[in-house]
């Protein structure tokens, strides 16, 4: 039952994330076609946040390869 509600307002969120992107694609079109500086900081912000999924994991790899090559080296 719990899987379900999960399942469920996972799927709702969903809807949810693709209007805003509606929007913000929207506004940073307007914007740009008046010249307005909000649409290079929105274009900013998002190529901010999704730079940081890729540092991380990016992190995450590099200390596991560390740590691999550290195993192997004291065998």
């Amino acid at each position: 039952m719990q899987k379900r509600i999960a399942a469920g307002l996972l799927w709702m969120m969903g809807y949810a994330s693709w209007a805003q992107c509606a929007m913000c694609k929207a506004t940073a079109e307007s914007g740009q076609a008046a010249g307005s500086a909000e649409a290079t900081g929105l274009n900013a912000g998002i190529l901010y946040l999704m730079a940081i999924p890729y540092v991380l994991m990016a992190a995450v790899a590099l200390v596991w390869y560390r740590s691999q090559k550290n195993k192997s080296a004291r065998l």
